[in-house]
């Protein structure tokens, strides 16, 4: 199954219209019904990656996003286009995963700093738990990190709806602390 075209989704007609008066129109309107699937370049992103911001909206309409973390590798690719996390315990608001009862769509931004990269991924969450299904259960499973000490609670399973690699421009570099260590090491 084939994921849509990011401009799709995200190229409303309220934004068509301003790329029309910033005269970027003709150039985004080339990004419609050009879908795809995730593969090797994405997969090999998303494995590196040891956090991302996901947004999702309330029951009153006001969006919320927040940081997602764990070490490279939290955020799987179970098949072409399904991703997914273990939900670790955290400060128990709870917000994310209360907007996902109620609206299951979801916003994520990836970023490599160093390199100046940006995935961003639009999707439908499946919260699976361990009180449920067995189908659920083995969902968990492949989430889990058996070397990682935070209690898992459940699991994100991220059904991409579409996606785009975005412009560099304006990307600062940033490193973590494993990263300086490699680069004063070399």
């Amino acid at each position: 199954m084939s994921i849509q075209s990011f401009a799709d989704i995200a190229f409303t007609p309220t934004v068509k219209a301003l790329q029309e008066e910033a005269g970027s129109r003709a150039s985004y309107a080339r990004m419609e019904g050009a879908g795809g699937k995730l593969g090797p370049r994405e997969w090999a992103f998303l494995a590196q990656r040891d956090s991302f911001y996901m947004a999702s909206v309330s029951e009153t309409g006001w969006p919320y996003v927040q940081h997602r973390g764990g070490p490279a590798g939290f955020l799987k690719v179970i098949d072409g286009n399904t991703i997914g996390f273990a939900d670790f315990r955290g400060n128990k608001q709870y917000v994310s995963t209360g907007n996902l009862m109620n609206d299951h769509r979801v916003s994520l931004i990836l970023v490599d700093y160093p390199n100046q990269q940006r995935l961003k991924l639009l999707g439908h969450v499946r919260l699976v738990g361990p009180d449920g299904s067995a189908e659920d259960r083995a969902a968990l499973e492949k989430l889990e990190l058996p070397d990682y000490r935070a209690r898992v609670e459940r699991g994100f399973l991220i059904d991409v709806a579409a996606m785009d690699w975005n412009c560099p421009q304006h990307i600062t570099p940033r490193y973590t602390a494993a990263e300086i260590q490699a680069i004063t090491n070399a």
